[in-house]
């Protein structure tokens, strides 16, 4: 199988981390990959760290009159069996072929940068139900859910992060933007007196952020962490993951946690509470509501064996329908069926 892949996103989100993920399991499935993005140094080591030496093209607005025909000639001599895109921008600059075209979409995109695509791939069935309420063909739409590989590492060392070993620590993973509510974490740690928050993401909110800190008085109980790559040793050492998000169509960030054994506090909005069973597999607030959230934050300080419950059945979820080899076979029976229609 010959994938070509296209992302033209500069930012730090959730379809750049998911992008990486993907096309790591195919080239551990032994697919034949040409991969072109955007520059972006932290991407670019993470796909060589998987064997993967990604072009990087410009992907820039309208007088980027260089990646459209580059990557026309890329495709001309790479001649893929499945060219696939990634968000509206790279959708936008597909090549011509005679190669099914597949873009897969992690939100509730205009449909208008998607004219050059056969075929569109929902990270949830509301995204799929979304794309046929527009208008398309439902026998071209497919539902395909995100994956997290993980791997077992030890905890970060808390006292790097002025963090004490006592502390409740709340882990919070995410662009720093509105529709992450990250304003929300922090009126949930105002309210618990002996836990710490952890925010690791970039943005353009980071200084708003820190001084709403400032205004709730704890400032010196959070820890704003950055972009980070050490996902696993965060969730190693945290107690709790918070999930404060306004608009999250999926969440990779649930299923971080599942994997890890770290039980989460999500709001509802669509994408948690579509996988959240709430105290079932995790706890679910009303969005915008940090009272609620820190009430269940309290429960599971509380009650240990409600902590142990939701670890398990969270472990369970993830193992039964979120693991790299559950995906890799979607997307197989997805890329065959596609090819011998």
């Amino acid at each position: 199988m010959k994938i070509m892949q296209a992302i033209g996103g500069a930012g730090h989100g959730g379809a750049e981390t998911f992008f990486v993920y993907l096309a790591g399991a195919f080239k551990r499935a032994d697919f034949e990959q040409l991969v072109a993005m955007r520059s972006n140094m932290t991407r670019r080591e993470q796909l060589r760290e998987q064997g993967i030496d990604p072009l990087e093209l410009k992907f820039g607005g309208t007088f980027d009159f260089f990646t459209k025909p580059k990557l026309q000639r890329l495709a001309d001599d790479f001649r893929p069996d499945i060219y696939m895109s990634w968000m509206s921008r790279a959708s936008n600059m597909i090549p011509s072929g005679n190669f099914p075209k597949v873009a897969r979409l992690g939100g509730y995109y205009n449909l208008k940068y998607y004219k050059k695509c056969d075929h569109l791939v929902g990270n949830t069935e509301d995204i799929c139900q979304y794309l046929i309420r527009s208008g398309w063909p439902a026998e071209k739409t497919h539902y395909i859910p995100n994956f997290v590989k993980w791997e077992e590492t030890a905890p970060i060392d808390r006292a790097t992060l002025d963090t004490p070993d006592d502390a409740t620590v709340l882990l919070a993973l995410g662009r720093l933007h509105q529709n992450k509510a990250f304003d929300i974490a922090l009126k949930v740690l105002a309210k618990q007196k002996n836990s710490y928050l952890w925010i690791g993401g970039a943005g353009n909110l980071l200084e708003e952020l820190k001084s709403l800190a400032k205004e709730l008085n704890v400032e010196k109980r959070v820890r704003f962490l950055g972009w980070r790559t050490d996902k696993e040793s965060l969730f190693a050492a945290a107690d709790i993951c918070l999930y404060p998000s306004r608009i999250e169509p999926f969440g990779n960030v649930t299923l971080d946690a599942w994997a890890s054994g770290t039980p989460i506090i999500a709001a509802a909005s669509a994408g948690p509470a579509a996988y959240i069973t709430h105290e079932v597999n995790g706890l679910l607030s009303p969005v915008d509501d940090p009272e609620t959230m820190s009430s269940h934050v309290q429960q599971l300080i509380d009650n240990v064996e409600l902590r142990h419950s939701l670890i398990e059945k969270g472990k369970e979820e993830y193992n039964n329908k979120f693991t790299e080899q559950a995906a890799i076979s979607n997307w197989n029976a997805l890329f065959s069926s596609i090819l011998h229609h």
